[in-house]
């Protein structure tokens, strides 16, 4: 996570409060565990222990700027898993639902950083541009379908966050080597593909009887 993110403007050199972000998001990724000491990430960071306090009240307040991180991570990802995907199109809505759950995988250990109170919290904060987030990447996207389908009348985000379920689902289970234990053999990103084409010929078939 930290070393995908440390070339990306926002994150230059000689940002304190970033890169002690950067330190924390390093220190998580090499641990699994977010109960490191401030101090630690005042080290990594190579400045004093009293330094994180200019910045974060407390390693909460620190935790938080990482989870805000790794949503920054995943929306990038998101981007450019559909750049040279026609915006219109099922394969944009498969590369997007692939590009969760591999990014999930490997970065396991954010996982609950993001989807747990923490990551409630980095959603809440001004910061966080909820507009801008890989939701949304995803929610435009199915619009684009439905609009060239002629998949009327629907939700866009209503579907997205079916799409979502099913696909933060297949993450998780994926995470855990649950996929395999009920179902040997499968493969998390084949289900994925097939559950989105079976999830919007449902939607062609409803729309197909309202005409």
């Amino acid at each position: 996570m930290a070393a995908a993110l440390q070339d990306k403007a926002s994150y230059h050199h000689g940002d304190l409060r970033n890169a002690l972000i950067l330190a924390a998001a390093e220190l998580i990724e090499e641990s699994g565990s977010t109960e490191f000491a401030m101090v630690e990430a005042a080290r990594r960071a190579g400045v004093s222990s009293a330094a994180p306090y200019r910045h974060f009240r407390d390693r909460d307040e620190l935790l938080k700027a990482v989870s805000h991180l790794c949503f920054m991570g995943l929306t990038e990802t998101a981007r450019a898993a559909i750049a040279d995907k026609d915006m219109g199109s099922e394969e944009a809505i498969v590369a997007l639902g692939s590009n969760y759950i591999r990014f999930m995988l490997e970065h396991r250990n954010f996982h609950d950083l993001m989807w747990g109170d923490m990551g409630a919290r980095a959603m809440e904060d001004e910061r966080m541009d909820m507009r801008g987030s890989g939701f949304y990447v995803l929610a435009d996207t199915v619009a684009a379908v439905c609009e060239r389908e002629s998949i009327a009348p629907v939700d866009p985000i209503e579907l997205a966050t079916e799409l979502w379920a099913m696909v933060h689902g297949l993450a998780s289970l994926a995470m855990n080597q649950q996929v395999d234990r009920f179902l040997p053999g499968a493969d998390a990103y084949q289900l994925l593909e097939r559950s989105t084409r079976i999830f919007f010929d449902g939607l062609r078939l409803e729309a197909s009887r309202r005409s």
